[in-house]
């Protein structure tokens, strides 16, 4: 009787984009006034975000690339926030629910990065951040250029894909000093990091608070019009929907977009693990496992095995289910599976996957201690299903 290498596979006990804990408290988010009321009160904190980045306390930008250290999110008390925002209409308040206890505790995300654009308050006279933001990331996720995370610009999303989940780009920021009012200046006092580099270093719930709060925030910078219309959209539901402004389009609600992407550690009946490298990837280094988009229609464990045939031609059998996180490079929810293939001749697309191997245990940790392979980031689904299957933590 042949050992399944699927036998014992179970649930991924720790994912570090899936940690949330907060109640999200949905029957507020359609009350008159709630986000002014949520920061009005005495134990409403405000965590930032600008460009997809997320304000840490300054000097805390420098420890994302260390083991072993702690970070937490910038706060502002509620109140000194609530007046601000009548005269920034740009920034956008999120509520993101609270936590229980005598002292009830509610969390506004606040998003910077369209500050200074027409009708705001003044801002900040530019930028020279020297880190990468989402919109410079190539087709890998691999760090581009440094950019301005702010001032309203909508990054492009054309050459992402699924299988840019397995990698993390960590940006900070230190602007230039203009005529700040109290959001410019949130702006300019602290470190802004990334989420893949900052998830790994916090606490369960801030990872959880940063989440949520980047989601939201890149769907807000990068919708700004009525899909159906064309007409401009307004925050609502306290930061969880939009409202297109038109009239004679109903004002209908708007709801932020979650694209569905599976990744796939593919076993063979030795147990052996296929990692590939794709095409789009700068670092030659980086392997990983199968990922794509689901189509239109499709169910996940449909979208598994396609996508297995397509970037190296092996048929897959049992498919089993691992876990799910967020991945907002731009609104990915990640499903993981382990799946083990009928087949062990692999045959590469050429186009998305340049070369794809089967390894062992053995060669896989010798591969990377040499350093002819490098693992996916901390913050990727893809790393802990890899660390799964070695059964260690890399």
């Amino acid at each position: 009787m042949n050992f399944s290498p699927l036998a014992l596979t179970q649930a991924l006990p720790f994912l570090p984009l899936a940690q949330g804990d907060i109640d999200y408290e949905t029957e507020r988010r359609s009350q008159p006034g709630v986000v002014d009321a949520t920061l009005r009160e005495p134990a409403a904190k405000v965590i930032l975000t600008r460009g997809g980045l997320l304000a840490v306390p300054r000097g805390q930008g420098e420890l994302v690339d260390r083991q072993a250290v702690a970070m937490r999110l910038a706060t502002l008390p509620g109140a000194y926030v609530a007046d601000e925002l009548a005269t920034h209409p740009h920034a956008v308040a999120m509520v993101l629910g609270s936590y229980g206890g005598a002292r009830r505790e509610r969390v506004v995300a606040v998003d910077l990065t369209r500050l200074g654009e027409a009708g705001d308050a003044p801002r900040l006279a530019g930028t020279t951040d020297s880190g990468t933001v989402d919109g410079a990331m190539g087709a890998a996720g691999q760090p581009g250029s440094p950019t301005d995370p702010g001032v309203g610009r909508v990054p492009d999303s054309a050459d992402q894909g699924a299988d840019d989940a397995f990698d993390e780009s960590v940006g900070t920021a230190s602007p230039q000093r203009g005529k700040p009012s109290l959001l410019d200046q949130a702006a300019e006092r602290f470190d802004w990091v990334d989420l893949r580099g900052f998830a790994p270093h916090a606490s369960a719930r801030e990872a959880g608070q940063a989440t949520t709060a980047v989601c939201l925030s890149i769907w807000h910078t990068r919708q700004r019009h009525c899909p159906t219309c064309g007409a401009p959209t307004e925050a609502a539901m306290a930061g969880w929907a939009q409202r297109c402004t038109s009239a004679a389009d109903g004002n209908r609600l708007l709801f932020p977009r979650v694209e569905p992407a599976v990744i796939t550690a593919i076993v063979d009946s030795q147990d052996r693990l296929l990692l590939q490298h794709n095409a789009a990837w700068n670092d030659p280094t980086l392997y990983s496992v199968s990922a794509g988009f689901v189509e239109a229609g499709e169910n996940l464990e449909h979208a598994c095995r396609r996508e297995a045939m397509e970037e190296v031609g092996v048929r897959l059998g049992e498919v089993r289910y691992l876990g799910s996180q967020p991945w907002p490079y731009p609104a990915s929810l990640m499903v993981a599976f382990k799946a083990q293939a009928l087949g062990t001749t692999v045959r590469v697309d050429g186009v998305e996957t340049r070369c794809a191997e089967w390894m062992t245990r053995d060669e896989y940790t010798a591969a990377v201690v040499s350093g002819r392979v490098s693992a996916p980031g901390k913050a990727t689904i893809a790393r802990y299903m890899i660390e799964e299957w070695l059964g260690r933590e890399l």
